[in-house]
């Protein structure tokens, strides 16, 4: 099997128990990756929702199974960043268990220099201080993914390709984009402080490779929508990698979902997984 061989990978926002998680093209991508270190930088569980009435399937275990198989058996460093929706973690934090780490925040020590790696919601006044009003605010967004879901469904009835609505409404609003930017600039002063020359993050599910001031801003998006990552080659570069275009390098074998449609053939409540090809979209921001 072909793989992408590279010194790091950093992923975010998989919102792992909701529907809306494209788990099955993670899953697919961290299969064809090979990596000294896997960053998961927050939101990856969704705690939020498995409070409520979130979907837990096989597909999402078998995220977990191909976490720890690179961590048992390829001896890869997994470094877990808390999120705001597994902020359950907090209240256990720092851990550290051989090659495991689970953390507020981390400094990755690059090739081309010093990366201050966090989530990000630290700099999300909504999350931090209102706590009622960051779930109101999450069951919207919810609620618009939702109303997307049916009307693509009508897009492909009509040959239609899938296309955004909660993205296209979002980048139109003002006060979101205005958002975007200002989490940007704290977030970049914050690097600035801490003596880094990058920083990576996630949280407003916006995928970024840009330059603020000195700072090298990177924010590696989500598994929801835009369906990105970042990763470190191992001469220092760092790329945004698309799924769309990983997929044309490093396409779906016939069998390869095989045992998972085996597990969810075992579980009346799970669908046999079904890749789905949304593509990635890093140019509209999503809050």
């Amino acid at each position: 099997m072909k793989k992408l061989r590279v010194r790091t990978v950093i992923i975010s926002d998989i919102h792992l128990g909701t529907v809306d998680s494209k788990v099955t093209e993670v899953n697919h991508f961290l299969r064809h990756v090979r990596c000294e270190k896997l960053v998961l930088n927050g939101d990856i569980i969704d705690g939020w929702q498995l409070k409520r009435n979130g979907q837990w399937t096989k597909t999402h275990t078998h995220f977990i199974r191909i976490v720890l198989k690179m961590l048992e058996k390829r001896d890869t460093q997994i470094v877990y960043l808390r999120g705001n929706h597994d902020d359950i973690l907090a209240k256990f934090l720092p851990l550290e268990f051989e090659n495991l780490m689970i953390a507020d925040e981390y400094v990755h020590e690059g090739v081309r220099g010093r990366y201050l790696v966090l989530h990000g919601d630290v700099f999300d006044t909504v999350t931090k201080n209102f706590v009622f009003l960051a779930h109101l605010g999450d069951w919207g967004y919810r609620t618009l993914l939702g109303i997307n879901r049916a009307y693509n469904v009508w897009r492909s009835w009509r040959g239609l390709e899938y296309w955004s609505l909660s993205r296209a409404i979002k980048a139109r609003v003002k006060s979101a984009v205005s958002h975007v930017s200002n989490f940007e600039e704290h977030i970049a002063e914050l690097a600035r402080s801490r003596g880094c020359t990058g920083v990576m993050c996630g949280h407003i599910h916006t995928p970024a490779d840009k330059m603020l001031g000195d700072i090298h801003y990177l924010n590696s998006g989500d598994w929801i929508e835009s369906l990105t990552a970042v990763v470190e080659h191992w001469d220092g570069r760092y790329e945004l990698v698309e799924y769309s275009k990983f997929l044309k390098e490093f396409p779906i074998a016939e069998d390869e979902f095989a045992p998972e449609r085996q597990a969810a053939a075992s579980d009346p409540a799970e669908a046999a997984p079904a890749p789905r090809f949304e593509g990635s979209h890093s140019e509209t921001p999503v809050v």
